[in-house]
């Protein structure tokens, strides 16, 4: 029977220069913890990448992997689950940073604090 795993994502920084944003790509990170049966697994992070000028959207936003962890996973939870973090802090709906289809400006360098906890099915 498939076990589960407990992400806490803990900061998110929103198109970052030093993580190698430049005009065509807009590349964030999320910070997180993971628990499993193994024990706790903190200092992760996973970087967030999408078109500049794109939108606001589930979508456009490609995570990578886990950094910092070699476990049991499920990427493709992981990742909605890293997009919908990032999502409440920027976008249409964003809490830090309300920003929609057709945004005239580009805000850079934002760091987000605020803990949210998912647990995810392994495959």
């Amino acid at each position: 029977m498939p076990g589960r795993i407990r992400i806490t994502f803990h900061r998110l920084i929103q198109d970052s220069q030093e993580l190698g944003s430049d005009d065509e790509f807009m590349v964030s990170r999320v910070f997180f913890s993971l628990e499993t049966d193994g024990g706790v697994h903190t200092g992760l992070y996973a970087n967030l990448k999408q078109t500049v000028g794109s939108d606001y959207t589930e979508e456009t936003i490609e995570v990578g992997p886990p950094v910092g962890y070699e476990g049991p996973f499920n990427h493709e939870a992981f990742a909605e689950a890293a997009r919908r973090y990032f999502l409440d802090w920027v976008g249409p709906d964003g809490k830090g940073i309300r920003v929609g289809a057709g945004a005239g400006f580009r805000a850079q360098n934002n760091t987000f604090l605020g803990e949210q906890s998912v647990e995810i099915q392994l495959p």
